[in-house]
């Protein structure tokens, strides 16, 4: 089905996707906030990200409703596609709900959500260059840690929001942090989301 020699563009671009995807989550996790003005730079920084981004879902829509042929069914493209964009949607919400909140003072929940997220941007991308090669088998073992990274996002969750009703007392940081999190975990499963189209593309294709 696969010319083994040659890139298919449609699995170029959505390899283009994820590496836009995994640069955007390790700037906002390596960016080191101490202040409001750093608050402000990363959702700038981050939007300009969405926006690139967008466009590049744009990209990747109009070649799909012009070429005859695509190497996998179109929904599965535009899928993956859709699915890396809400990453990118989820984690300019974040920021900017930070910045808005002027949340500068994150906590260890905060930092395992993003450090799972991070590792699941990491493994998207991975998967995505074994379907730029037409590895799909391959891209299993990826799409099964991705999916166990959401599992712990989850636990996250559930502990986080617990402790914070039992230490913090300020109404306004509850509803604050609570929304954080729920943020956070919706982004997990954005991740999630992809690996469930991947595994779909192995079923119908491999």
């Amino acid at each position: 089905m696969f010319s083994p020699r040659k890139t298919d563009p449609f699995f170029a671009a959505l390899l283009e996707i994820a590496e836009h995807v995994q640069k955007a989550m390790h700037y906002a996790n390596d960016f080191k906030v101490t202040s409001v003005a750093d608050l402000k730079e990363v959702s700038i920084k981050l939007k300009e990200y969405e926006t690139q981004g967008d466009d590049m879902i744009h990209d990747l829509i109009a070649k799909l409703n012009i070429s005859f042929m695509t190497p996998i069914e179109r929904e599965d493209i535009l899928q993956l596609a859709i699915k890396m964009d809400d990453i990118l949607d989820g984690i300019e919400h974040f920021s900017a709900n930070l910045e808005m909140f002027s949340l500068t003072d994150i906590d260890e929940y905060v930092q395992k959500f993003m450090d799972n997220i991070v590792k699941s941007s990491d493994e998207i991308v991975k998967a995505m260059g074994l379907l730029s090669k037409k590895k799909l088998v391959q891209m299993r073992d990826h799409a099964v840690l991705i999916k166990e990274y959401e599992r712990i996002c989850d636990e996250v969750l559930r502990t986080s929001i617990k402790q914070l009703f039992l230490r913090e007392k300020d109404p306004i940081r509850i509803i604050q942090f609570k929304d954080i999190y729920e943020l956070l975990e919706d982004i997990a499963d954005h991740c999630q989301d992809v690996a469930n189209t991947l595994e779909t593309i192995i079923m119908r294709n491999a």
